[in-house]
């Protein structure tokens, strides 16, 4: 029986030519041409208010453009997450959606949550695909990659994703055609392989 994939495509810009959306096509392929079950969401393609409360984090309404998403989530069994890297971290659309979609109760634990409770989203995987303009082992090397370890840490594995796993891919906007097709086909190998 294969997996069930949401691919959450976290690049704010919708043009269709970014390479997030070219890996992310690339998995789906993979992915659906060995039988895996996968659902996508886009969040380019929606205009994301931000949070400015604890309020309105913890007892605020979901704009009702997210229900699909944190169906989604409850769906999977594993996620891969593509976004790119603006200045050192996830873009703000991006992270304003993980803002609402992973509300207290539905993604975040509850208040009250011990640190032996469930997480909500617990026997989950996860792949996180991060795009950026310089070599990713450079990133990895001097900077630590302390964003992603961050997401893996804070957001991900706080709301059960486990195992998350991470692709860093470096120098996304350079003319590099065979550098990018090494990136596409190990993103749809990843696809078949459902990880």
């Amino acid at each position: 029986m294969g997996e069930r994939i949401l691919i959450l495509q976290g690049h704010p810009d919708p043009s269709p030519e970014r390479f997030c959306r070219a890996l992310a096509s690339a998995y789906a392929q993979g992915a659906r041409g060995v039988g895996h079950e996968v659902r996508e969401f886009d969040l380019g393609a929606i205009d994301i208010p931000t949070l400015r409360s604890r309020e309105e984090w913890e007892n605020g309404s979901v704009p009702p453009v997210f229900a699909p998403l944190q169906g989604h989530l409850q769906w999977c069994t594993h996620l891969l997450f593509v976004y790119p890297m603006w200045l050192g971290d996830l873009p703000a659309h991006t992270k304003a959606a993980l803002e609402h979609v992973l509300r207290p109760g539905v993604g975040a634990p509850a208040r009250g949550h011990g640190p032996n409770d469930p997480r909500p989203l617990s026997g989950r995987s996860a792949h996180v695909v991060i795009t950026m303009g310089m070599p990713g082992f450079f990133y990895r090397w001097f900077y630590r990659a302390h964003s992603v370890k961050s997401l893996e840490r804070n957001v991900l594995r706080f709301v059960g994703f486990s195992p998350v796993r991470h692709s860093l891919v470096g120098l996304a906007e350079a003319d590099a055609p065979k550098h990018h097709a090494r990136w596409l086909q190990k993103l749809r190998v990843a696809g078949e392989q459902g990880r």
